[in-house]
């Protein structure tokens, strides 16, 4: 009987994350850009078949959106990600993460709000490909 323990059950790493960051993470939730809006409202609730939570502090980051089963990150990218100097901080940040064996996908603030259909779609081959390698390793 206790032999069975974890069988039909998926192992998740423990991502770590700076306690620090949750009350900044509280108030961006409050203070989103039109782009991040406008994405919630096509992902939250599992509408795309996964649970996705907005403003999620990973380490010392605080990610848009994050799918802990899927271990995917979306960041939406303001005008701010194109000043420079930030471009090594992305590269940086998007290094880190994926360290910690997260999928990370950016779309720009822009691209949301003039081509959501075509975001929600590079979402879906993501999941979807992710979805088959958990399956089928």
């Amino acid at each position: 009987m206790g032999g069975d323990k974890g069988v039909g059950t998926t192992m998740r790493k423990i991502i770590p994350y700076n306690p620090k960051l949750v009350e900044l993470a509280k108030k961006l939730r409050n203070n989103m850009t039109l782009g991040e809006i406008a994405l919630w409202r096509e992902i939250k609730g599992k509408k795309l078949g996964h649970k996705f939570n907005r403003q999620i502090p990973i380490d010392q980051y605080i990610v848009d959106f994050y799918c802990k089963d899927l271990q995917l990150a979306i960041e939406v990218d303001g005008s701010i990600h194109f000043e420079e100097g930030h471009e090594e901080k992305d590269h940086k940040r998007q290094t880190r993460l994926e360290s910690l064996g997260i999928t990370v996908i950016r779309f720009s603030d822009t691209d949301v709000k003039n081509n959501l259909g075509f975001v929600l779609e590079e979402i879906k081959i993501i999941i979807e490909k992710l979805e088959q390698t958990r399956t089928h390793p």
